[in-house]
């Protein structure tokens, strides 16, 4: 068996502030490196990680400096109402209030400042 040691989304940015207003206010993010191309989010226990990179960085192939589809970023938190609270106060766009789904999850939907569509949900 193959050895995995590490797995991180690295979210392609056109506003780096913007973005990591969105993920810090959201979640229990840190900042763990900042620069003008890269910033570095680490949650507090050190166990989850997420990047966002300047999308127009030279290590950002031209096929991928455009919008995301195809995929969506889920995140599984206690209290979806809680973050349904902090997207309406910070004006984060809602593209689906919280439903409760089929499989036994409350779900609400944002899209974060660059297009990626945000699922974020917790068991019912």
């Amino acid at each position: 068996m193959k050895a995995l040691n590490r797995i991180m989304t690295n979210i392609c940015s056109d506003n780096l502030a913007k973005s990591k207003h969105f993920y810090t206010s959201l979640f229990d993010f840190k900042v763990d490196y900042d620069s003008d191309w890269f910033i570095h989010l680490i949650s507090k226990d050190k166990k989850l990680e997420l990047g966002i990179i300047d999308k127009s960085h030279e290590l950002v192939p031209t096929a991928f400096k455009n919008k995301p589809q195809g995929f969506y970023i889920t995140f599984v938190v206690d209290d979806v109402e809680e973050m349904l609270t902090i997207a309406e106060s910070e004006n984060f766009e809602i593209v689906q209030p919280p439903m409760d789904t089929f499989y036994g999850q409350r779900r609400l939907l944002l899209k974060d400042p660059d297009g990626t569509l945000i699922d974020i949900s917790s068991p019912i």
